[in-house]
């Protein structure tokens, strides 16, 4: 059989196989179809002329090493380029930003350290300058000093030879000079020296008074407790004397006193030593006439007097003076007080 036979049987057969397929796929029998392709792609290996096969394979063993050759020149060839070209950017282009930097760091820095130290460096003119402006502030501070020590040595010369005055002023006056002796509401014996050492607020009424003498009290004792609050100055002593003796014994001033400070002391006695209290004092009393009753209203002096520690009279306040005004004054005749 010749080469040319052959080669029409494979093809008639093939033809056949074809067509075949090709029914089995109109047909929808994929399974068969797949089974006549494969026997088809092994008839055509199997049954074709020895001539082309080997035409085949030499065209595969002639022509591919030189694509295989090319193509193994193209990756041996082009890929190292950019490669290379990475690795050369990367160990040249890095080291310039550091080695900038490492430089800068060397270079820069130590100006400002040498500065400083030039800076710090002794310098014989700057020390002389530096000595002379210290030398003067020490001047100035010393003079200003001593001029303010004398300023306030002078002041205080000034007030206290302003209270030696004012103290003999009221030594003079004929006022609170004399001493009394009453009894107090508990009935004990009291007099003028039991309260020396202290400060006193004492006030004139009587305890049948009707509005005068209780608002007159609760002012007293108002200011009496602001003073107390403040643990820096000095208790101040309240005294009530009263005006009208005949009514005002031990037991009617025990019942008056507790509408007030709890510190109040009344103070009654006999109407002679009433009116030699009220007459140290310069209070006028004078009882009115009497009523259907034998009720009266007693006209008298209304005034708080502030008695120093000493026992001299220092200040008196109206009915004008509230309770601030008296508390002001009293804590600046406290503070300015000078003992004798």
């Amino acid at each position: 059989m010749t080469a040319e036979t052959s080669a029409l049987s494979v093809r008639s057969t093939s033809a056949i196989l074809q067509d075949m397929l090709g029914l089995r796929c109109i047909m929808g029998d994929l399974h068969v179809g797949k089974r006549l392709l494969l026997r088809l792609m092994r008839t055509r290996l199997n049954k074709q002329p020895p001539e082309l096969i080997q035409n085949r394979f030499l065209s595969l063993n002639k022509r591919p090493p030189e694509l295989i050759q090319n193509r193994f020149l193209s990756l041996n060839k082009r890929p190292p380029q950019p490669i290379q070209n990475r690795f050369l950017s990367l160990n040249k282009q890095p080291p310039q930003p550091i080695q900038n930097r490492f430089l800068s760091l060397n270079k820069q820095p130590p100006q400002p350290i040498q500065n400083r130290f030039l800076c710090q460096a002794p310098d014989s003119s700057s020390s002389r300058a530096h000595v002379k402006l210290w030398t003067r502030l020490l001047v100035s501070l010393l003079v200003g000093g001593g001029v303010l020590g004398a300023w306030w040595y002078v002041d205080l010369e000034k007030q206290q030879k302003f209270q030696r005055r004012r103290v003999e002023q009221l030594r003079k006056v004929a006022l609170g000079q004399g001493t009394f002796s009453l009894l107090d509401h508990m009935g004990q014996r009291r007099t003028k020296q039991d309260f020396l050492g202290n400060w006193v607020l004492m006030y004139f009424g009587f305890t049948h008074c009707p509005d005068i003498c209780p608002e007159e009290l609760d002012k007293l004792s108002a200011v009496v407790s602001a003073l107390d609050q403040d643990p820096s100055l000095p208790r101040v002593q309240p005294l009530f004397i009263t005006v009208d003796p005949e009514r005002d014994n031990v037991g009617a001033l025990a019942r008056y006193v507790k509408d007030f400070h709890p510190r109040l002391i009344g103070l009654t006695g006999t109407p002679e030593e009433v009116k030699q209290a009220a007459q140290d004092y310069r209070v006028y009393a004078s009882p009115g006439p009497k009523d259907e009753d034998g009720d009266y209203i007693v006209d008298h002096t209304v005034l708080v007097y502030l008695v120093s520690p000493d026992g001299l009279f220092l200040d008196y306040y109206n009915r004008m003076k509230n309770k601030d005004q008296i508390l002001d004054s009293i804590k600046n005749h406290i503070k300015s007080y000078v003992r004798l």
